[in-house]
């Protein structure tokens, strides 16, 4: 099996993407993060001392889908044309859901598991100093698409 990040000698290398044609290319991926109610409750009334955990985690997720390619060394540096981080409080935690979007020659699934991933370590954070219990996880690619143009 030939791997397509690997050179004949086994050493690293960036895929040449120049033979692939530009496609609208699409992905969504998501994650949680566990949380004591206590610290779910402080979320949803904004008392947070740090501020808005939401809205800064979703703010931290764009901008960190917009610079994966200085993150993960082998990435394409994508002109991204859409990025759409949303966080929801759920009954044990907050789920982040990642959707970034671009026209190019390689997929955007990084980009989006890396918006989620960073949303994800921004509200843990930002809720360090009430929940010592806090627990990262799930962070999973849920959909890969692309369209000719």
């Amino acid at each position: 099996m030939e791997l397509s990040h690997t050179n004949s000698k086994g050493k690293a290398k960036m895929v040449d993407v120049s033979p692939k044609p530009n496609q609208v290319r699409q992905a969504m991926a998501t994650g949680f993060i566990r949380l004591k109610p206590e610290t779910l409750s402080l979320i949803r009334e904004n008392a947070m001392k740090k501020g808005d955990v939401l809205t800064v985690a979703e703010v931290a997720g764009i901008q960190a889908a917009k610079r994966t390619f200085e993150l993960i060394p082998l990435c394409h540096n994508l002109l991204l044309t859409k990025v759409d981080v949303e966080t929801a409080i759920r009954e044990t935690g907050v789920e982040v859901t990642a959707m970034v979007k671009c026209v190019g020659q390689t997929g955007v699934e990084m980009e989006a598991l890396t918006a989620v991933s960073v949303a994800l370590l921004t509200i843990y954070d930002m809720c360090k100093a009430v929940d010592k219990s806090m627990e990262i996880g799930q962070v999973k690619l849920v959909e890969k698409t692309k369209k000719d143009i």
